[in-house]
């Protein structure tokens, strides 16, 4: 009688062990998916037109954003052109971006990455600026949009403060203007970092040089 009432003992507490483990596995599933926003019935959106220096089709980026707990947060994005042979292309990009936008994530994120994709043939100038690729110019419209609705603050142009003394922005463009006007464009690596150093031209990323050729 005595080991019966322990065996019988023994499996209640097992039984009991295996339920509070489903409970905490229950608790935690319910806490992951808590962590994805739910996309509300109506979201607030903006449309921006892209004329990349990579297609020829304008580019049309829809992005929307909400209310969280007081801070507004990207939602979705949807991206579109009359160019279908790239049609795939788009819609990869606005799953992916858009499931990004849905978690609770660091939204530079999303930029510095596609900030950092090269495209094969070689990044391009458009208005004065250097993109490496369609990506790069999709990244510019949505950091844009984080500006214009309030997700980053603006940087701050103040070209000149109380003391005389020029903004460390200002001075960085400033600096990067300097360089476009002193560099061309390198035929090897197609950024703009060729220089003409003792009668040659020498590119400072790749090494290129025209008196080697």
């Amino acid at each position: 009688m005595i080991e019966l009432n322990k065996k019988d003992f023994e499996i209640k507490k097992i039984k009991k062990d295996l339920s509070t483990e489903e409970n905490n596995n229950q608790n935690l599933g319910s806490k992951s998916y808590q962590e994805i926003m739910t996309r509300p019935d109506v979201v607030d959106a903006k449309v921006y037109k892209l004329k990349s220096a990579f297609v020829n089709k304008s580019v049309f980026i829809t992005l929307s954003y909400m209310e969280d707990e007081g801070r507004k947060r990207p939602i979705e994005i949807f991206i579109n052109s009359k160019d279908l042979s790239r049609s795939h292309e788009y819609v990869m990009l606005t799953r992916l971006i858009s499931a990004v936008f849905r978690r609770d994530a660091d939204v530079m994120f999303i930029l510095e990455e596609l900030q950092g994709i090269l495209d094969p043939e070689g990044g391009r100038f458009k208005e004065g600026n250097f993109y490496q690729s369609l990506y790069a110019e999709i990244a510019e419209v949505i950091e844009r949009f984080f500006y214009d609705v309030g997700i980053l603050d603006k940087p701050v142009n103040t070209a000149i403060s109380n003391d005389g003394i020029l903004n460390d922005s200002i001075e960085s463009k400033m600096g990067e203007y300097n360089m476009n006007n002193n560099f061309k464009i390198c035929p090897s690596c197609s950024n703009q970092t060729l220089k003409i150093e003792n009668g040659c031209d020498v590119c400072i990323q790749c090494g290129y040089s025209k008196c080697d050729k």
